[in-house]
This record gives C-alpha cells, structure tokens and sequence, in this order.
C-alpha cells in the first residue's frame, strides 16, 4: 500500500536553527557593532515569535500565536511517536474487533481488519525513513533513540519525511477516535475485568489490581499523577469537615483526632477549585463533577498516610462525612466516596497541576527567551533546549485535547468551556517563586521535617532540583563575575519584564543577583523537565486504566454511606467506549520519552550536541559536573525504590526528558 506524502503543514518561516555561540557573552560586553548585530537578530526573531492571548481554547493566556518551523518536530521523535501510536491503535483495532464478534457494534470486520493492515504500512514506511536517517536502536527502532546520525539525508529529502511521517502521525490519530465505537460494553457486563479486557495487546497496568485497597488510594497522593496537593492540616480541622473525635478514633487504631491535630500528623485533600467546573455532558448522558474533601492521617510511629474521611462536597450539611469500613452496608459506600475523590483528583491533575502549571508556564518562558535574549546569550544557550516540542505540543493540545468535541470534552466532567477557563486561571494564578519545590513544601506543611516521612514525589524531586539547581549556578558564575553584571545586562532585563508583563508570570520581577538568576533558571528547567515528568508519565500507568482515576462521574454522587453495592460503584464509572479512548490518550501521552535530562543536543539535523564553549563542555566543567551528578541522582532513586512498598521511578533521570515535548 503506498501513501501520498500530505502537504507541510502551514508555518511562520525562520531563519536557520541557530547554534549556541563558542564564547556567549553578555551585551554590555560586546562592541558596538556586535551590540547592533545582537538587536537585528532579535528583531528578526520577533518577528517569528510573536504573542497572543486571542486562542480560542485558552482564552487569556500569553501564547505563541503560531509554531515557528524550527519548534516543529524531528524525525526521531516522530519515530518514537508513531511506533507508541502504532501499539496504541493496534490495541483499540483488537477491542473493536472483539465489540464486533460480540455484537456490539454495527461496523463491518472487514474495516478493521483493513486498518491493522494499514498500520503494519505505517510500520514498514516509518522504518524505512528511520533507517535512512541513522536512527538506531538495536532490534526494535521504537524502544530507543541514538541520537547521533550517521546518514546524511538532504534536507529537502528531510523535510519530505517530516510530511510524510506527520501523516502517519495524524492517520493513526484518526484510527485511536471511538466514535463508532459507542456501543462498546454494550452485550458485556459491567465489571472490573472487563475494563482490564480494553489493553487487549497492550500490557495491563499493574494499578488494575490494587486501586481498591484503601493502601493504593493513600499511596497515589504520595507517588500518583497528582503529588503536589496534598497539605498539612494546622490547628483544627476545617469548619466545614466537621470529623468527630470519636469517628476519627474509630478510624485510626490507637490514635486520637487531638493527638493527631498536635503532632501534625493530619493531611487533607481539598478541591474547592473545581467549584469553577460546570458539570458537563456527553449525548443524553449527564457528568458530574465535585469538590470533594479528604483527610489522611500519618498513624503514631508510622511514616505513611492512612486515609481517614472523604466528604464528598464542600457542604456538611448536603454531604456527610464517609469513613472506611469493612462492614457490608457500608463497605461500597466508601468505595463510591473513593471514587468520586480520583474523579476531583483527575480534573485538578490533569486541567492545573499538569497542563497550566507545566505546559502553559514554559510556553511562555519559551516566547520571551527567544524574543529578548540574543543567541550569542549565555542564558539563551542554557535554556533553549528546555523548550524543544512545547510550542508544537502545545499547539495540539489547544486545537484538538482541550477542544470542543476532543478527548478533553469526552472524558472529562466540566463543559468544555469550564474546562478551559479552569487551565486559564490556574495558569495566570500560578506563582513562580511561590511554586519552586522548597517553598510549596513548606507552604504545604509537607517538607522533609514534616511528618509524612514518606512522600517519594517530595524526596526524588529535592534530588533533581539540587542537581539543576547547581548546574545553573556554575553555569551563571561562568558568565557573570559579579552580581553587578546581572544589573548590567540589558537583555536579561527586557526578559524579566517581558514575563512579568505580557507573558503574565505571576511573582516574577526583576533580577538583581547571580544567585537569583540561577535559582530562576533552575525553575524554568526543573518545571520543563522533572515536574512535567512527574505529572505526565503516570498517566500511562495509573490513568489509563479508567477505574483508577478518570474525569468524570457517569452517575450522581451517594448522599449517605450505607445501601449501597459494587453494582452502584461501577455504574459511576465511565462507558467502556470512553475508558477506550482515556486509554488511548493517557497510554500515548505517558509512553513518548525523547533525549534524557543531561543530553543536549541542536534539535536541528543531524542533532550536533549543543553546547560549544569548551569552558561549559570540558571534563572539570558544570555540564560533566550535572551529567555525573545525574548519574548519582539515578543510583539513589533506585536504591531507593529497592526500599519501597512500590518503586516510583518517575523522577528518575534517565526517564526524565529535558522538554515537554509530549
């Protein structure tokens, strides 16, 4: 089967990928004449990378108004994203068949069986362009990228593959939809197992036969998609949780709600910022969305959290208090309570903690250093790889996940409207200083002095912001003497300005010290590369499988915790054809891992490595010094994992991509 090579996508033209300087330097240091070619290349630059706050989807928010050529993706990370859609689809093609033999659906055999013919296409092509362009990995070219390249294609040939590998992209984008796939569950009873059948080919998660275990429900506070919530409870439990003393008791062997209160061994779960979700719908079917609260406690002389109670809205008076309990009556109550808080926990997760306080903040550190820092700036050279994909990746989020009608709308429980003024205002609310990991610890009550001793998120996260935070401050010190220096840089100021200003980063302000400057740039690499890990790759293992944690309720929320039954449990989750496609989306979003931390390399072809100075390169210079300690950072998380419950690998270097590029 042969395939047309579709048309480039539309796209601003700009100049040639630039490559750092040999010798960055700062524009008060520069000649006159060097000074001037500095302010023509950002002019240039300006005109290529523009602002707007007019996307329809993200009304608001400070964005690149288009994606400039050289943000476009490079053939190998379209070669790992096709070989991930490939299995993907090859999945969904296998349940569709089984809806079809099952009567399920009304759609001819035939159909999918021609689509898993084409994918196997798809496959043969993609190959055979991955071998052109010397892209390697052992027997199977998707499982590892090499990124040196030994081939050198031409660059009209480059560009041809790049069309054509788009194509498959967005071919097996179409073949993931379940539109015609609404019937599916339809002749199958309602059950746990049968949403463990939708990974037909692919493996099943691990999470599948442990989310019911009130065990697993406190451990994903700690090392799910959604860590950075969870608070400490200061004083007295909140006005509106009214948990008596004696339930508590009832729920803590061995403990007292006093104790717990004095000891600071109270933790609480509060999404009252959904209250700005409008509960939404999908044909006839009603959602529902809520505002649960939940408290965890860490239990005398133990490390871990337990959980406690779960009221299912912000209201005592409309929703009362649930607490566990094996008794029959109450047993699938709890359950239900449960569930609703990984509905809340999806939507905070996926809308704030994920798109706005990733995605959306390092789109705009993106746009305002490519505008207003030369690229002869060091602070250019040392950034700009942290940004690799985002525009592209982002652009696709707002045109079709968070669209009318896309995945966003389908799987999640506020209207599509309310969905996306929620990422708005979480993006402009989110506080630059006040989110780097140290200060949202404290803030939170949960630093390591806390005691919640074990929160893998918070320990592993410490360890990678202090490699980064120490490889931005050798950096600096190469480039700047003095903290006079950063007073003295022009073009530092302009983008200081420039993010408080029209890019709207809360917090942000001017720099005044090479310590301040290399804690901010810490933050834009750390957020860019080892938070958006932290939250993006659990979703393949935890979030795909729809019972765990989903975006939607399917039916309203129990208002007493007795009478009910596993029956009324299931019903509150989602229609299968929906699970289908969250898997779909969260299996491909949490599989696509391009250029580890600590590589740098041009994103241009054949990918050189980036950095030229050789006082930055060498072997007793900061980029060896970060490489080592990432090394280091490995070996410990690792050791570590040994020693937990279970691992949490997902701040482990090597599985941390320097970018979001997915």
């Amino acid at each position: 089967m042969s395939y047309p090579m579709p048309p480039l996508a539309p796209s601003t033209a700009a100049p040639a990928a630039a490559m750092p300087s040999a010798a960055p330097t700062l524009p008060q240091d520069d000649t006159p004449a060097e000074q001037a070619a500095r302010a023509a290349q950002l002019v240039a630059t300006q005109a290529v990378y523009t602002w707007t706050t007019d996307i329809p989807t993200l009304p608001g928010v400070p964005l690149a108004t288009n994606v400039p050529k050289n943000d476009e993706p490079t053939i190998a990370w379209l070669v790992i994203l096709i070989g991930v859609g490939l299995d993907i689809v090859r999945n969904a093609l296998a349940v569709k068949l089984g809806g079809v033999d099952k009567g399920e659906l009304d759609s001819p055999r035939a159909d999918y069986e021609a689509a898993l013919a084409e994918c196997n296409a798809i496959e043969a092509s993609t190959a055979k362009i991955a071998a052109e362009h010397g892209v390697h990995s052992g027997g199977n070219i998707f499982e590892r990228m090499i990124g040196d390249v030994e081939n050198a294609v031409a660059v009209a040939e480059r560009d041809a593959h790049v069309a054509l590998l788009k194509g498959y992209k967005e071919r097996l984008e179409e073949l993931m939809k379940v539109d015609e796939a609404l019937g599916l569950g339809s002749k199958t009873v309602r059950s746990v197992e049968a949403y463990r059948a939708l990974f037909a080919t692919l493996p099943v998660p691990g999470v599948s036969y442990m989310f019911e275990s009130d065990d697993e429900f406190a451990r994903l506070r700690v090392q799910g998609p959604n860590c950075m919530l969870i608070a400490a409870v200061e004083g007295a439990l909140p006005a509106n949780f009214p948990l008596s003393a004696a339930r508590y008791a009832a729920a803590v062997n061995g403990d007292t709600l006093a104790a717990a209160l004095a000891d600071g061994r109270l933790f609480l779960l509060d999404y009252k910022p959904l209250e700005v979700l409008d509960p939404g719908t999908y044909g006839t079917l009603a959602k529902y969305a809520w505002q649960p609260m939940a408290l965890f406690a860490v239990p005398p002389g133990g490390s871990s959290l337990v959980p406690v109670a779960i009221q299912c809205g912000q209201d005592p008076a409309e929703w009362p208090i649930f607490t566990p309990s094996p008794a029959a009556d109450k047993l699938w109550g709890w359950e239900m309570a449960k569930f609703v808080v990984e509905v809340a926990d999806g939507n905070y997760h996926e809308l704030f903690t994920h798109l706005a306080r990733t995605h959306l903040v390092i789109e705009a550190f993106a746009v305002a250093t490519h505008r207003h820092l030369a690229e002869v700036h060091p602070v250019w050279a040392l950034l700009v790889p942290h940004f690799e994909g985002t525009l592209f990746i982002n652009e696709a989020a707002a045109t079709s996940l968070i669209a009318a009608n896309g995945p966003i709308d389908h799987i999640f429980a506020g209207t599509i409207v309310s969905s996306q003024l929620a990422a708005v205002d979480a993006r402009l609310a989110f506080d630059f200083y006040g989110k780097m990991p140290h200060a949202d610890f404290a803030a939170r009550g949960v630093g390591v002095d806390s005691a919640l001793a074990d929160y893998p998120y918070r320990d592993d996260a410490l360890l990678v912001w202090d490699a980064i935070h120490e490889w931005a401050r050798q950096y600096v010190d190469l480039y700047y003497a003095h903290d006079a220096d950063v007073v003295a840089d022009t073009e530092l100021a302009a983008w200081a300005a420039c993010l408080a200003g029209e890019a709207k980063i809360k917090g942000f302000g001017a720099i005044a010290t090479r310590a301040q400057l290399a804690e901010v740039c810490a933050m834009v690499m750390f957020t860019a590369s080892a938070q958006h890990a932290a939250v993006n790759f659990p979703q393949k293992d935890i979030m795909a499988f729809a019972p765990a944690v989903t975006g939607a309720g399917w039916q309203a929320a129990p208002n007493g915790q007795r009478g009910h039954d596993k029956a009324g449990w299931l019903a509150m989750m989602p229609p299968m054809a929906l699970a289908l496609e969250q898997l779909n989306v969260l299996e491909l979003l949490g599989s696509v891992h391009y250029r580890p931390l600590g590589d740098y390399r041009s994103n241009a072809f054949p990918y050189p490595l980036w950095f030229q100075d050789p006082r930055v390169t060498g072997a007793e210079g900061p980029l060896a010094w970060f490489q080592a300690a990432l090394q280091g950072v490995e070996a410990e998380i690792v050791a570590r994992n040994a020693q937990r419950m279970q691992p949490y690998p997902y701040l482990q270097p090597s599985l941390i991509p320097t970018s979001i590029n997915i």
